[in-house]
């Protein structure tokens, strides 16, 4: 099972994704092949002027705690294995978690949240992730960001998300073949993905789902009934305003993920602790 990202190198890309087909053909690369093509792409971009000062800014100043090690500085690719049929989506990379690390959620208080509840209900192989090259590993689940690079005070503005979309977008596209639902993290993921969804190929009902913890819809495929339904899920965001005020609760979060992963075909396990 393929947890890695392929973006590890800087393949110099300057734009955005301009050519979503770019990325590979699926049947010529395989699921794994394309993904990997387009993490590496997604790590290359500089799209967003203000997004690439920050990040590098943050990079080069670094963290007191953090002084000794060598930070990301990029955009960051998603995480889990191509044939997920469970994918995670929230806003976004932290800017001494993700940012530093280089892997999606982790490096940070929100992925400690995350992780931790992702290996309670059996989805992970460990319940810490601290490095890019720690080992952990996802059980048919991939974590993704509709934004990729870590913005000033955790707020891409409308202009950076819209331009960051068709990285989602393109994953979406070359997940659809195992991919069967989503939980998306928190009021802002929920509005960047919504459209994403509809650009890779379901429709999104009308009037538009809203946001809630807990919140569910069916997105049904444009290619007909035969394709199947993408389950939609709402959570609140793991970030530490919610996790410290007790707003979102680390059983609330497991419930969400064991439903969630049911709809996907995911099996998990009691909760013991």
């Amino acid at each position: 099972m393929d947890n890695s990202s392929a973006g590890r190198s800087d393949p110099g890309v300057d734009g955005g994704l301009d050519d979503p087909g770019a990325s590979g053909d699926r049947d010529d690369l395989g699921v794994v092949g394309a993904l990997s093509d387009l993490d590496a792409r997604i790590v290359g971009c500089r799209a967003c002027p203000r997004l690439v000062a920050w990040r590098e800014e943050v990079a080069h100043t670094k963290r007191a705690a953090f002084a000794d090690q060598t930070y990301w500085g990029r955009p960051v690719p998603g995480y889990g294995p191509a044939d997920a049929s469970l994918l995670i989506v929230g806003l976004a990379p932290a800017a001494h978690g993700a940012n530093r690390t280089g892997r999606m959620f982790t490096g940070d208080r929100s992925g400690d949240v995350l992780y931790a509840a992702l290996h309670d209900v059996g989805l992970a192989s460990r319940g810490t992730s601290v490095s890019a090259d720690d080992g952990l590993e996802l059980y048919g689940v991939r974590l993704t960001s509709p934004v990729r690079c870590a913005p000033p005070a955790n707020k891409p503005t409308p202009g950076e998300r819209d331009t960051c979309r068709p990285w989602l977008v393109r994953e979406l596209e070359l997940m659809r073949p195992t991919l069967r639902a989503v939980i998306v993290l928190g009021a802002f993921g929920w509005q960047a993905a919504l459209p994403a969804f509809a650009a890779a190929g379901w429709t999104v009902p009308r009037p538009r789902p809203v946001f809630a913890h807990g919140a569910r819809a069916s997105l049904e495929s444009r290619d007909g009934p035969a394709s199947g339904s993408l389950e939609l899920f709402g959570c609140f965001h793991v970030s530490q305003r919610n996790t410290f005020t007790g707003r979102l609760t680390p059983a609330m979060l497991r419930d969400v993920l064991r439903t969630a992963a049911g709809a996907a075909g995911l099996t998990t396990r009691p909760y013991d602790g």
